[in-house]
Formats: structure tokens, sequence, C-alpha cells
């Protein structure tokens, strides 16, 4: 299968580095004019920086803005006002007791991870609406179908995710544009080794013992058997991008490594 995505615009949110970063690159390879977004110029550069390489890499932009606020998605939309896809991929994370989630942390997690893709789908998704072509995508994850008991917030904004996205594929349904969420499990990147690395740090293991731990401990039922690498998660969003998948809406697609206990 060849994807051709040449002409198409897309904006990735979060995509500084992480899955964020190899989704930009996957589209960027397959042709599509790239908007990276991140919340440092610094590091909106290093991102650009590592876009170059790839097909479409000349054409890679990038735009400084704090997307979990409206202030800086209206940033974002002001200088970037049409786009053929969109993947709401921004999201923060982090271990907490449920009874130390204070309401700011609630906030600070259903603005972010939740509230900006609301913004930024409501500006997009008409554009697109009236060209007759789009993909929105939404970066949940397995944990809104398998709450983790040690960030319940994290999955419930997740799970919310889930919901915006089949509402709004119906509000869109039968005008080209198709929306769906992607739900990967638990990745390999900057972040994540972050916080295996400080529960490591705490267990005094090495970072690639407590990956196994917590697979053990957190993610017994998983098939994979092993962390997934941000580009295996990034293929299937270009693929749910692509024309190829233009039957695809409304749907949660699974590169969680099989565990969620559902054939469903």
């Amino acid at each position: 299968m060849i994807i051709d995505l040449s002409g198409k615009t897309a904006i990735v949110t979060g995509s500084t580095g992480g899955i964020g970063l190899a989704i930009a690159q996957g589209l960027a390879n397959a042709g599509a004019s790239v908007v990276v977004c991140g919340r440092e110029q610094s590091r909106v550069d290093t991102a650009l920086a590592a876009l170059r390489p790839t097909k479409a890499g000349a054409l890679a932009r990038g735009v400084v803005a704090d997307l979990g606020s409206a202030a800086g998605c209206k940033t974002l939309i002001a200088a970037e006002p049409a786009a053929d896809i969109l993947v709401n991929n921004l999201g923060i994370y982090g271990a907490k007791d449920f009874f130390a989630i204070g309401d700011a942390d609630w906030e600070e997690i259903f603005q972010v991870n939740v509230m900006s893709g609301v913004r930024l789908s409501r500006h997009y998704a008409q554009g697109m609406q009236a060209r007759g072509w789009g993909r929105i995508q939404f970066i949940s994850s397995e944990s809104a179908l398998n709450i983790p008991s040690e960030m319940v917030h994290y999955g419930v904004s997740k799970a919310a995710l889930q919901g915006l996205s089949r509402g709004l594929a119906k509000v869109l349904a039968g005008s080209g544009v198709t929306v769906n969420t992607i739900l990967p499990g638990p990745t390999r990147t900057e972040g994540v080794n972050a916080f295996i690395g400080e529960m490591a740090r705490e267990r005094g293991v090495t970072l690639e013992e407590m990956e196994a731990l917590f697979l053990k401990e957190n993610r017994p039922s998983t098939l994979l058997r092993r962390f997934a690498n941000p580009e295996e998660v990034a293929s299937m969003c270009v693929y749910a991008a692509s024309p190829q998948a233009s039957a695809t809406t409304g749907a949660a697609l699974r590169v969680e490594g099989g565990i969620v206990e559902s054939i469903a």
C-alpha cells in the first residue's frame, strides 16, 4: 500500500517529541505538509530539524503555543487557519493517588487532554466539511477502557475523548470527513521513560527490568509483552489519515498490544 498525502496540510499537536513527533514524521514521509506544535521555540525548532530529512520535510513549519488554553488554540488557528488532517495528540499524565487528585488537577488534565481537542476540532472540522474531505484523530489510550487505579483522572480524560470522537463522527456523517480515536498502550517515549525511570530508581532496578515489572504488575493482559515504539503507533495514525481509510470513521483503533480484554 502506497499512502500519498501530497498537497495535504496536517496539524499534529504535542508534536515536539514522543508519539506526536513520530506521527509528524510519518505524515511528512507520506508527503503531507506538517505543522508542528509545542510550547517552547527550542523544542519546535528541534522537531522541525528532525522532519527535514523526510519526503515533505522542507514544507514543515512550526507554531509555538500552549494549546492547553483557549488563548493558545486561538494562536494556532490564527497562524494556520485551515488543515486537511488534525491529529489531537497533546496530552499529560502522571501517577497520583485518587484522594490526592484535587480540583485543579482535574481541571488541568481536562483542559489539556480534552478541551484542546474540542476547540481545535470545532474550528478545523468546519473547513474540512466545506471542502468535502478531512481526517480528525484523537490520540486516546488503552487507559480509556482499562482505567488505571494509579491515575484515574488520566483514564477518565481519555475516555472522554472516545465519546467526543464518536459524537463528532456522527456530526460529520456523510461529509467526507472521518473522525477516529487511536488507542496506544505503553509506549517507549521520553516522557514514559522518565515515568518508568523514577519507578526504577525507587525500586533499585534497571529501566528494562522496571518495564517488565510494570507490564507484569500493571498491564498483565498484554499480548505484545513489551512496550511499543512511537513509530508503531504512528503507522496506524498515518493509515487513518490516508485516502485508503475513507470507510473508517467513528472507530477506536487499538495499537495497545492486546492489553484490553475484549474482542469488540
